[in-house]
């Protein structure tokens, strides 16, 4: 079986992470990895703090909260996501309100957002789908016009940029991911990004059970949501290879491109002008023209030993967010044609150009057997 997706880590992980258990770097409360794992990602984003966490989805949840979004509040999201991306406001007892995609990048559509807005709106979390950034500048620009936060969701698109700028370094906060599938992992892990020192303080404090002064006296509702030091040894290592990753990921996907060109019925991924896209998945839309349905074509390929993942459930469709109090229904055509209709391809980094010739070859034999 071919995955969809393998880590690129090797020996010195290892050792990294050998060395700090040795060091008694086994919890999230000291050691030298983790403030030089914070360190180190910021500096590569170019924010001044990072704040390691348990996962990408508590970086999330961390983000809201530390931003004051509750009850009441209503905060836009992308249609198109991960369910964490909608628990973090959930979970807040804020209301998500998803926000359609948009057929190029499939990110969420800026056209729609303005008129999605009202008076209980408090923040924009926009999803960098797939590893192609959403046009922050644009987006940026409606929500200062508003008055609104913006969280961004990068657990997708780690070096992913736009005009230039690296995704994570636009928001309020910016959250990623480092599961054992994004672009550098910890395993499980993630990180909050942010230039407001008061935020950072906040999320540092509410990360670590918010003990007070006294020690035990707590005078809100914290969490633990930290990173263990041997994650964080291990996360070093990953980000010294970052760059790397990303060349193999842009040479696997530019061979699916160049292969898949000519297919009838297969939408490839785009890449805008202004931006650089990471390809953390190689994802594709099956359009009636290929003769197959997604799901007959992912069943077919299965059968080959080749791995595919579909594109997310909207979060329109989600039946708990459906059921909570004050969510709106707002229609995601978009959103829910990808979803129906997308899957990813073997996406690791290790993948052979041979390896990529022979997966869509499988993709091509089954168009032809069906026509």
């Amino acid at each position: 079986m071919i995955p969809v997706y393998e880590p690129f880590i090797g020996e010195e992980e290892a050792q990294a992470v050998a060395e700090a258990v040795r060091d008694g770097e086994i919890s999230g409360s000291f050691g030298r990895n983790i403030p030089a794992f914070e360190r180190e990602f910021a500096d590569f984003v170019g924010v001044r703090h990072g704040v390691a966490t348990t996962s990408g989805t508590t970086a999330l949840h961390l983000a809201v909260q530390a931003l004051g979004i509750g009850p009441g509040d209503e905060v836009l999201v992308s249609a198109s996501t991960n369910i964490a991306t909608a628990l973090a406001v959930y979970h807040n007892g804020a209301v998500p309100v998803p926000v359609d995609s948009e057929r190029e990048t499939w990110n969420l559509d800026l056209d729609l957002i303005e008129d999605l807005i009202t008076e209980r709106t408090r923040a924009i979390i926009p999803v960098h789908l797939f590893g192609h950034p959403v046009d922050m500048d644009r987006l940026s620009e409606i929500a200062e016009r508003y008055g609104l936060d913006v969280i961004e969701d990068s657990a997708e698109s780690h070096g992913a940029t736009v005009r230039g700028r690296q995704t994570g370094s636009f928001g309020t906060a910016s959250c990623f991911s480092f599961y054992a599938n994004k672009v550098i992992t910890t395993g499980e892990g993630g990180m909050v990004l942010t230039d407001d020192d008061d935020v950072a303080e906040r999320i540092r404090l509410l990360r670590n059970l918010a003990f007070g002064r006294p020690r035990f006296y707590h005078e809100h509702p914290g969490h633990n949501f930290r990173m263990t030091g041997y994650q964080a040894a291990m996360g070093r290592v990953q980000l010294q290879k970052i760059e790397r990753i990303l060349s193999e990921k842009r040479r696997v996907a530019q061979s699916y491109t160049n292969l898949l060109r000519d297919v009838p019925g297969i939408q490839t991924p785009r890449e805008q002008e202004w931006a650089r896209h990471v390809y953390w998945m190689y994802a594709i839309v099956v359009e009636p023209a290929f003769g197959l349905t997604r799901d007959e074509l992912s069943a077919a390929l299965a059968d080959r030993g080749i791995e595919t993942r579909t594109f997310f459930c909207p979060m329109n469709l989600q039946p708990f967010l459906r059921d909570q109090q004050g969510f709106r229904s707002i229609s995601c055509p978009v959103a829910e044609e990808i979803w129906a209709r997308g899957c990813y391809l073997p996406s690791s980094p290790s993948l052979s150009g041979e390896d990529v010739a022979s997966i869509v070859e499988c993709v091509v034999e089954l168009a032809a057997a069906r026509s």
